[in-house]
């Protein structure tokens, strides 16, 4: 992992377009800029996780539930 220190006001470059920039600082906390092309998706790491974990749990589903969801779709479908 690369460490770098930054004061407020001053950034930091990823690649040619991705710039990281201290907006303020506020005790242990820092606000920080991200300008990043739309094409690449910009997530806190928590949500991240968070989204990655629900879709293992997805994916991992008991093939058993496939039939039973069908069905209720098929149900749903008759109104």
């Amino acid at each position: 992992m690369l460490v770098l220190s930054r004061k407020k006001g001053e950034a930091i470059l990823i690649g040619e377009n991705i710039e990281l920039k201290i907006i303020s600082i506020e005790g242990d906390q820092i606000k920080l800029g991200i300008r990043a092309p739309s094409s690449v998706e910009v997530f806190r790491k928590e949500l991240y996780e968070s989204i990655q974990n629900e879709n293992n749990e997805a994916a991992n589903a008991p093939l058993e539930l496939l039939p039973l969801l069908q069905q209720k779709k098929e149900n749903k479908d008759d109104f």
